[in-house]
């Protein structure tokens, strides 16, 4: 099995969304800033984004499934790819779009269980503030992988919100700087 990491955009200042999230602005008030690095032309930023899509298996929340289902439709969070998505829920929408790679599950460890089988010897990924805080709460998660924007949006939503559980030590791998972004990635010391 492949590794089990987290992988978001953030502001300068630690939030993964803007302020006034809602379902005709999934990201918050400008928050679409955070993925403008995704049509740079940069090779450094297009390597980041094609090694994304080589992922076995994505887990969302069902927040961010809701929404983000409007953009993301029947195809998932990446796109032509078709990555499995498994959605951590406690009930399953009416309205899912037909021929989808969606698998709604209840809890995280389920969520990881289904997504290890989707995945096969494949990385699996993880987007959400949310579920990335319960797994590494659970010490489930290999790596953090945080692309930061230089932007501060002063309030939205934390990555990890409220850590419930004791300092969680991590291990620089590495730092690819572009005009755009800070690509940072982390082990997770285990």
């Amino acid at each position: 099995m492949g590794k089990v990491y987290c992988d978001v955009s953030m502001s300068l200042d630690g939030f993964i969304t803007a302020a006034n999230v809602r379902p005709e602005a999934g990201l918050g008030d400008d928050g679409l800033q955070l993925f403008e690095w995704n049509n740079s032309a940069d090779p450094r930023n297009r390597s980041i984004i094609e090694s994304m899509m080589s992922t076995g298996a994505v887990i969302v929340g069902r927040t961010t499934y809701d929404l983000s289902i409007p953009y993301w439709g029947a195809d998932g969070p990446l796109g032509a790819a078709r990555v499995p998505t498994v959605v951590v829920s406690h009930s399953v929408p009416q309205d899912i779009p037909s021929g989808n790679v969606y698998s709604f599950v209840n809890g995280v460890e389920a969520a990881l269980k289904a997504a290890k089988k989707l995945a096969g010897d494949k990385d699996i990924s993880m987007a959400g503030g949310n579920v990335a805080k319960q797994f590494i709460e659970l010490g489930l998660l290999d790596e953090v992988s945080v692309h930061v924007v230089p932007v501060v949006f002063g309030s939205g939503t934390p990555l990890f919100g409220d850590l419930d559980s004791k300092h969680i030590s991590l291990e620089p791998i590495e730092v690819i700087e572009t005009p755009e972004v800070i690509h940072l990635r982390f082990r997770v010391v285990k």
